[in-house]
């Protein structure tokens, strides 16, 4: 839905990274790309990306829209190719500042459930798994180079909890929604006037729970790279902001 809200308004690409794959209704979908070495960093999939676009003759600069860890992809990618990116819309996104925010015991034990594998792919060789904290590592040099300026962003925030047992954590979940609220809130000041919207009807998949709220998010974006006279109004007041109001 969201893809085809968007679509709408701009020219929209979407793309799937190698090892990326799902059991739908009981059926194995495994990636379409062309299996890659795991596990991978988020510069790897930077580096994807940046060859991806210009294979496929997508000129930029580019709006990227990440959801979870694409949201460290993408954010990367700014960093990394900074003239290239004109816009951000970030998408309940893993940021490097969730480690800072956790003991490094809490760290280690969240890391190792996100990470775990379904049983039912654990057959699959080419699934895509992460190495979170060389991938952090990567995004934290590469904000101290090339930290984001001038750029609309907009930071979309979940408003209801992941849902992870404390007994899967060995921890609070209370202080893992509390770690992620305040990486949120950094991310949400990255760049001055950068708008911050919490979800409040969804929990960690806002595209699925609240697309509407995706797509208007990336069409104000898109907007004020198009006419940056109208960046102020589109992208209302700093701060946080509910959705609903």
């Amino acid at each position: 839905m969201v893809f085809a809200g968007v679509a709408a308004n701009t020219r929209t690409c979407v793309y799937e990274r190698p090892g990326v794959a799902a059991v739908i209704d009981g059926v194995f979908m495994p990636s379409r790309s062309d299996p890659a070495p795991v596990p991978r960093t988020a510069a790897d999939a930077v580096a994807d990306l940046h060859t991806l676009l210009d294979v496929a003759d997508v000129p930029g600069p580019y709006v990227l829209v990440g959801h979870s860890f694409g949201g460290l992809i993408v954010r990367l990618y700014a960093s990394t190719y900074p003239n290239d990116v004109a816009g951000l819309v970030l998408v309940d996104a893993l940021s490097e500042y969730v480690r800072t925010e956790l003991t490094p015991e809490e760290w280690a034990a969240y890391a190792a459930v996100v990470s775990a594998v379904p049983p039912e792919l654990t057959a699959y060789a080419s699934l895509e798994t992460m190495d979170m904290d060389a991938s952090f590592d990567q995004m934290t040099e590469a904000s101290s180079r090339h930290p984001l300026t001038g750029i609309p962003l907009t930071v979309i925030s979940a408003g209801l909890p992941f849902g992870i047992p404390d007994a899967d954590l060995g921890f609070s979940s209370n202080r893992l929604q509390d770690a992620w609220s305040a990486a949120q809130d950094k991310l949400g000041s990255l760049i001055p006037d950068t708008r911050h919207l919490v979800a409040t009807d969804s929990a960690h998949y806002v595209q699925l729970d609240q697309p509407n709220l995706v797509i208007e998010a990336i069409r104000q974006v898109v907007n004020a790279v198009r006419d940056p006279d109208t960046r102020t109004p589109d992208r209302a007041t700093p701060g946080s902001s509910t959705w609903p109001p």
